[in-house]
């Protein structure tokens, strides 16, 4: 079987370094990294990413920025996107549920358990 493909997509170096970690030697998946949104777009368009775990504040194009691109290209529109934010209101999840997101984890999250948050939002089977 295939291991999971997933691209991060985040500006702060040291967050992307250890959720790759995690997915990698926990999850036994592929991860990705991108530091800036249009690095993103670049690397989804060109592999074959399974999942994407957006940050929301970035630099230059933000993570709805971002998402609006994936959306319009239809390479991309089918990946499912779950955003990696600090500031996450119930009003936004709504909101967030309602642009097809389909899901979010706030920062700080728990290294041990991110793998399981995202197998879980994706339905992804997942074991130890």
């Amino acid at each position: 079987m295939m291991a999971k493909k997933v691209l991060i997509v985040d500006d702060e170096e040291r967050l992307r370094e250890l959720v790759q970690a995690c997915l990698e030697d926990l999850g036994g998946w592929a991860a990705l990294t991108a530091g800036s949104g249009q690095e993103g777009l670049q690397i989804a368009q060109t592999e074959a990413i399974d999942a994407i775990l957006l940050d929301v504040s970035m630099p230059g194009m933000d993570g709805f920025a971002v998402y609006d691109r994936l959306q319009t290209n239809p390479t991309t529109r089918s990946i499912p996107v779950i955003l990696l934010t600090a500031k996450v209101l119930a009003s936004d999840r709504a909101r967030f549920a309602q642009m097809g997101i389909a899901g979010v984890i706030t920062k700080p999250f728990d290294p041990i358990t991110i793998t399981e948050e995202v197998a879980e939002i994706l339905g992804w089977k997942f074991e130890y």
